[in-house]
């Protein structure tokens, strides 16, 4: 496993996506950045950073998947793997809201960006970001945000933090490997949040209505069950959740 430390970069997936395109990059190598000045979310959002406070880095991932619609597995076992890691931090109300924030305690203290690439031979290869609020204090006007040091009151070593993610990562990527994906996807949906709970949600059109999460599909769609019974699929595009 090959790890560059870098002190500060723009972004981590996007230097792993520089570097693959400059040389032959091995399998699961990870860059960590102490200062990431424009990391991202989902669908393009920022991931703002304090220096030094957080845990950035990106993955590479590949062989693994051979299918496209198989690519969920990989946002499954990433979110479960970070989940796990936590889980040893006795954090409260752990819980993934899909398709890839980390909550605790109902603010989000984590983030997760994979980005899937498919060559002409047809060899699908990810990158798999992850941010995480580990010491960080201050969140400016982000009320929905917080951090592992805020939540448990002390700070922590963020390199023990990302040995345990990676370790875990190594274990749930060999069950996808292996196409024993339902011990994963059991997890997901066990920390899955607001499910079975009736929550407001809006669509692309800014209209809101009432639906209750049941789960997450194979390919990656949010199944809500709404208010005349019916259940109707979701993708990430489609609509979001009003917390």
């Amino acid at each position: 496993m090959n790890i560059i430390k870098l002190d500060a970069i723009n972004s981590t997936n996007d230097y792993l996506k520089t570097l693959l395109q400059r040389q032959f990059v091995e399998n699961f190598t990870i860059v960590s950045a102490e200062n990431q000045t424009n990391g991202r979310g989902q669908m393009g959002s920022e991931w703002s950073v304090e220096q030094g406070k957080s845990l950035t880095f990106s993955v590479l991932v590949k062989d693994l998947l051979l299918e496209i619609s198989h690519i969920f597995h990989l946002n499954v076992a990433v979110a479960v793997s970070v989940v796990e890691a936590l889980s040893f931090l006795q954090i409260k109300d752990l819980a993934i809201k899909w398709p890839n924030d980390i909550m605790a305690e109902g603010k989000k203290i984590g983030g997760i960006l994979i980005e899937n690439s498919i060559k002409s031979d047809g060899e699908i290869f990810s990158i798999v970001g992850i941010g995480l609020n580990v010491n960080q204090k201050n969140f400016e006007n982000l009320q929905k945000a917080s951090s592992i040091s805020i939540l448990k009151n002390q700070e922590f070593d963020k390199q023990e933090i990302l040995a345990t993610i990676l370790q875990n990562l190594g274990r749930n990527i060999s069950l996808v490997m292996n196409k024993n994906t339902e011990p994963i996807w059991e997890k997901y949906h066990s920390v899955l949040y607001k499910k079975n709970v009736p929550m407001p949600f809006e669509n692309t059109h800014g209209q809101k209505f009432m639906g209750i999460i049941q789960n997450v599909n194979q390919e990656g769609k949010l199944l809500i069950k709404l208010e005349d019974e019916s259940v109707k699929k979701f993708n990430i595009k489609q609509i979001k959740m009003l917390y």
